[in-house]
């Protein structure tokens, strides 16, 4: 069967995310170009719980602890139909796919958040997790407040961006109509209008950069187009700072193109989660599920198949 590669967003940053490759020496170079790309070290930042979960800290961690995996994991893998990416994961599932080398990501990942961070500073926002609620009713509530879907997880699982004070009497509102509410860990409102100022100067440098087209099909966040080209690459990846994304979609395409095994890189097992909810025949595990890279590629090997 089909095999999707999954690469997390924020939220599930933990201390123990390098550990499962910290004897691989191809995972430990892409590390270590990492580290000298950036200027600092990733497993003594892994140290300060608190600080992975500041932006400018938790997109470049993130994005070279997928690649690191992917990298280490890829040789035995069966060759993936297409990498699909969450949030900031999406530029990950770039690399993955080929499409960026190290130091590349982890300039374009570190930029990436200061962008998005300077376009925030001048609101206070975040992001909500929402269950219970139709699409349409929460369009309706969020109408005439600063705070839009963020994401789209499913028919009625949402994440919700906006400013501190619109979440506060949003969060009210939703409770009241019976929604289960989780304030997530990013500190600003991410894929929400609130970051428009991002945009272009981000199309600016992706345009600039060494990003190429991606060896393997990328789904784009913003509308579940099939990305095969380095200008689609680069339109989706900067309209996404601003721009819901539209999981949900994400993985109907990838089931609708024949993935029926999905394995998410992390940190955390959400995604894997949200998958296996949305389908009843899929396989779909995090890497996090397991307790060692070998026991990750013997479930590869045992569910999925090459192209």
């Amino acid at each position: 069967m089909s095999l999707a590669i999954l690469c997390s967003g924020q939220g599930a940053q933990h201390p123990a995310m390098l550990e499962m490759i910290a004897d691989h020496p191809a995972a430990n170079e892409v590390i270590n170009a990492g580290e000298v790309a950036l200027g600092w070290h990733l497993r003594e930042v892994l140290t300060l719980r608190e600080t992975i979960f500041r932006n400018a800290i938790a997109q470049p961690l993130i994005c070279l602890a997928q690649l690191a995996l992917w990298t280490a994991l890829r040789q035995d893998a069966p060759k993936p139909a297409a990498f699909c990416g969450y949030s900031v994961g999406e530029l990950a599932a770039y690399a993955c796919a080929g499409a960026l080398d190290v130091a590349e990501l982890a300039r374009i990942a570190a930029a990436r958040a200061a962008l998005m961070d300077q376009a925030a500073a001048v609101t206070h926002g975040g992001l909500l997790a929402l269950q219970g609620l139709r699409r349409n009713e929460v369009v309706r509530m969020c109408a005439g407040h600063r705070a839009w879907i963020a994401i789209a997880i499913g028919e009625e699982e949402f994440v919700i961006g906006g400013e501190d004070a619109a979440l506060q009497k949003l969060s009210t509102v939703f409770a009241e109509r019976g929604a289960k509410l989780t304030r997530l860990k990013v500190g600003l409102a991410s894929h929400t209008l609130l970051l428009s100022a991002a945009v272009q100067p981000f199309h600016v440098m992706l345009d600039a950069s060494s990003l190429n087209a991606p060896d393997t099909p990328v789904v784009a966040g913003i509308d579940a187009t099939w990305v095969v080209r380095r200008e689609t690459a680069i339109e989706k990846l900067a309209l996404q700072l601003d721009r819901t994304i539209e999981w949900a979609s994400c993985l109907d395409i990838l089931y609708e193109r024949g993935c029926r095994v999905f394995l998410e890189l992390g940190p955390g097992r959400a995604l894997a989660r949200m998958t296996q909810a949305r389908f009843a025949d899929v396989d779909a595990r995090a890497v996090d599920d397991f307790r060692s890279l070998d026991g990750v590629s013997s479930w590869l090997a045992k569910h999925a198949t090459s192209l």
